[in-house]
């Protein structure tokens, strides 16, 4: 039976030895580690925690271990790092973010060159296309046709929703913790602005530690009804904060996923997004809430804050029955765990997985 080893550069580790950071990347670290019990963490020192062991690539079992990389672009050196002790390593990528991320030419061909020489699984239908593509653009012929690249959408946990809790005042969230050029944030704020001078809401932001002294941070946090603030400390009152909050605005540019928003979706926010591909490829066919202006997106966010039951009824509508139940169906991280696990296997060969529910 092969054991599994996880590398990702930007993992959080707090003081109680668990996988604490917030964002995507830390949340599919926790959810790799519960489906592969004993799984490893490629750290830069040996080191028992209590969720897991964390041990240098270069003292990995290499022999009996695949590695699921999340840093793709540094597959290559951990082959040859990994070559030092077995004739072939395991290595299988990883793709969790958005195909844009590596917009420079050097970096589009070290990506492309990953996923034709390893085995590559991405978060979304939309991902695979873009890794897919990458592939036979950047790399020769004899090694697009190699390419083994599958995926799923991530989906979410379920069991962490908790009862709504409307709010007195309506809760409008600003749905990232970054607020970098690709997220648009001064679009978000111009928006919201308006439509606190028409009606009373509350703002909330919370963003990384990094992001909390950014220019557009402090641009927000200078209205009276605005809240910016640091993560919360727990994925409990992450869940908290959702049942409270009545919508939110996406202005993002481009997404892989959107795992943000199908968790404040299903916590039942409303939510008003940009009609871009990305946004359609989560959200039903019908979806009521997009909007090609910044004059629209005030109009539909200023609807959801003020006649938020009509609203939640146009959801329900978009779906023939009930929106919530379709996206429990659609974004269900039963789908992500049971394909994740069928490609290593396929890929690789059997390795423990823990029993699904």
């Amino acid at each position: 039976m092969l054991k599994v080893a996880i590398q990702h550069e930007n993992l959080t580790v707090d003081a109680e030895g668990h996988v604490a950071g917030h964002d995507a990347g830390d949340t599919l670290v926790r959810r790799l580690l519960r489906l592969f019990p004993g799984a490893q963490l490629v750290g830069p020192r040996t080191h028992r925690y209590a969720d897991f062991d964390m041990v240098p690539l270069e003292m990995l079992d290499a022999e009996n271990t695949i590695l699921i990389n999340m840093d793709v672009i540094n597959s290559v050196d951990a082959w040859r790092a990994l070559k030092a002790t077995t004739d072939k390593p395991k290595i299988m990528n990883f793709v969790w973010w958005e195909s844009t991320r590596y917009e420079e030419g050097v970096e589009m061909a070290e990506l492309a060159l990953s996923a034709a020489l390893f085995p590559t699984f991405a978060n979304s239908e939309r991902t695979i296309r873009a890794i897919a593509d990458a592939v036979r653009r950047w790399t020769v012929k004899p090694l697009a046709e190699r390419a083994k690249i599958g995926g799923v959408n991530l989906g979410i946990r379920l069991e962490h929703v908790q009862p709504r809790n409307e709010p007195s005042t309506p809760v409008v969230l600003y749905p990232a913790i970054y607020v970098s050029q690709r997220k648009q944030p001064h679009q978000f704020i111009d928006i919201v602005t308006k439509v606190a001078k028409r009606t009373p809401i509350q703002v909330e932001a919370r963003l990384s530690e990094a992001h909390l002294v950014s220019e557009p941070a402090m641009r927000l946090s200078r209205e009276r009804w605005a809240k910016v603030g640091p993560l919360v400390p727990s994925r409990a009152d992450y869940w908290k904060a959702l049942a409270r909050t009545t919508a939110f605005l996406a202005t993002a540019e481009e997404e892989s996923y959107g795992l943000e928003y199908i968790e404040a979706l299903v916590a039942g926010a409303i939510g008003i997004f940009p009609d871009r591909e990305w946004a359609h490829a989560i959200l039903p066919e019908r979806y009521p809430f997009f909007y090609k202006t910044s004059a629209q997106a005030e109009e539909l966010l200023y609807k959801a804050v003020t006649d938020t039951a009509a609203c939640r009824a146009e959801l329900d509508k978009s779906t023939d029955g009930s929106f919530i139940g379709w996206l429990r169906d659609h974004h269900n991280d039963d789908n992500f765990e049971q394909a994740i696990a069928e490609h290593v296997t396929r890929w690789f060969g059997p390795v423990e997985v823990a029993t699904l529910k």
